[in-house]
């Protein structure tokens, strides 16, 4: 009997709970549920950027919760078909980044000091749920830094700096992207439309980086993994520079755009706006890509004996 209760109890991982990183997990599921209680409770949300925060909270709280089950449980073993140390560590990342996004939204849109005209029992509401959603951005932080690959370890490719500038760098594209669709004027010039092939080609190639990771197909290319990505992360360099030249030359330069603000521009549909961020982001994908290779490179060297 007690040899079938040991054996029974094999069946749960209790230790992937207690860990530092199972402890983080299981605070992000808790703060994502306060988060969403006080939301829906009283604070309220409303308008595109409240859906999208309450869509981050639901979808981090449910694969927060799917990932402890699965860790607790080992069904992550019996999955075929995907890295479970590239999955968790390309959520986490992505995790980090979304709910950081939500919890500066939030307060901006919903969030005030003053009572009036919403009463001070919703103020207070929506000030504790922006409280908990920067709890969870630190509890992913937590989670990314703990899981993160240290020098000379060996572990999955999304875990080390390399993989998890892939994820940083897919989310500023698709900040860039939702710039472009929001009136940025960019089929104005073909130089422009040169900027936004630079951003598909790198997202599209970078994304398709990250799905092979965590579907552990690196194996499928003809040449090494590793020197695949360093091609192309010296030729999305080379392509970022054209785009952070070439872009602010035809939004901002007075031959071809505007310098400054035009002053009867509509907030939230002002091309002006639309170009600033693409400009910003364009300059921030190529530092982040340009930090990829110095890291790529670094990994190179240390691997050898």
């Amino acid at each position: 009997m007690a040899h079938q209760a040991s054996t029974h109890s094999s069946y749960l991982n209790v230790d992937a709970i207690w860990s530092r990183v199972g402890v983080a997990r299981l605070l992000q599921v808790a703060f994502a549920c306060a988060t969403l209680s006080l939301v829906v409770h009283r604070a309220g949300y409303s308008a595109p950027y409240g859906v999208f925060c309450m869509c981050v909270w639901c979808v981090c709280c449910a694969v927060s919760a799917f990932i402890i089950s699965c860790e607790l449980t080992r069904l992550h073993g019996c999955m075929r078909g995907i890295s479970w140390g590239d999955f968790t560590a390309t959520f986490a990342m992505l995790a980090t980044l979304a709910s950081l996004t939500a919890a500066i939204v939030y307060p901006v849109y919903f969030a005030q000091l003053a009572c009036y005209p919403i009463g001070c029992e919703v103020r207070d509401f929506r000030l504790a749920a922006s409280v908990f959603a920067a709890l969870l951005v630190v509890a992913y932080v937590v989670e990314v830094g703990l899981t993160r690959a240290r020098p000379g370890q060996v572990t999955s490719y999304m875990a080390t700096v390399p993989g998890l500038l892939k994820v940083v760098q897919a989310y500023a594209a698709c900040i860039i992207f939702g710039a472009l669709a929001n009136e940025s004027q960019y089929r104005r010039f073909a130089a422009t439309q040169w900027c936004v092939a630079v951003y598909s080609f790198c997202f599209v190639v970078t994304v398709a980086i990250i799905i092979l990771s965590v579907a552990g197909r690196t194996g499928m290319l003809r040449c090494p993994f590793e020197r695949c990505v360093v091609t192309f992360t010296v030729l999305a360099v080379l392509m970022y520079m054209s785009a952070a030249v070439i872009w602010p030359v035809f939004c901002f330069d007075s031959k071809y755009g505007s310098a400054q603000r035009p002053q009867h521009c509509p907030r939230g549909r002002c091309p002006w706006d639309s170009q600033l961020v693409v400009t910003v982001f364009t300059h921030v994908n190529l530092l982040l890509y340009i930090a990829d290779l110095v890291y790529s490179q670094r990994l190179r060297f240390t691997s050898r004996p």
